[in-house]
């Protein structure tokens, strides 16, 4: 299995999508303007078959001159090339082309708004920052307190009243 270096992609936004009316082994062809992050927001033109790019899609781009790795395996280094009459300077990559786990060939990955522009796609397909982490500890905090206070009883709460006394009166002996 070929690896081929995804440093060489580019995260971009989509800006604009034209419709070319054309069709690539049945599916319509989209010509994609995207910002990769060039000066002068020089927009990188895409044409893909992949349907599940919008305005805005954050996506990454296999630019000409870059090298990717086709569905035999086989690596192939990008062209500007015409594809339905217009120029395409790169191709948008799907989760294959980047080596990540799931997705389907042929569908744009996309890519979390927190990877810059003009930078290089993740080498791992990155996971949703809401969801798992971020959202169980949070709810397990307050839970745990009120369990663990609950399970007190009177002579432990006695006991802990008298702890932090004592620790009252040493602190005040060691002032002196």
């Amino acid at each position: 299995h070929n690896m081929v270096d995804i440093s060489e992609y580019r995260v971009g936004v989509v800006v604009s999508i034209e419709e070319l009316g054309t069709k690539s082994g049945g599916k319509p062809l989209r010509l994609c303007n995207v910002n990769i992050g060039l000066p002068d927001d020089e927009l990188v033109p895409v044409v893909t078959a992949a349907q599940n790019v919008r305005d805005n899609s954050r996506v990454a781009v296999a630019l000409a001159g870059s090298t990717i790795v086709n569905d035999e395996g086989e690596e192939i280094k990008i062209q500007k090339t015409s594809v339905g009459g217009k120029l395409s300077h790169g191709v948008l990559c799907d989760s294959k082309m980047l080596g990540w786990s799931g997705g389907a060939a042929g569908v744009a990955v996309q890519i979390p708004p927190e990877i810059e522009i003009g930078s290089a796609p993740p080498a791992s397909k990155p996971r949703p920052k809401s969801g798992d982490d971020s959202g169980s500890s949070e709810a397990a905090g307050p839970v745990t307190g009120g369990l663990f206070e609950k399970k007190l009883t009177k002579e432990e709460k006695k006991k802990l009243a008298a702890e932090k006394r004592a620790a009252k009166r040493a602190a005040k002996r060691s002032e002196e």
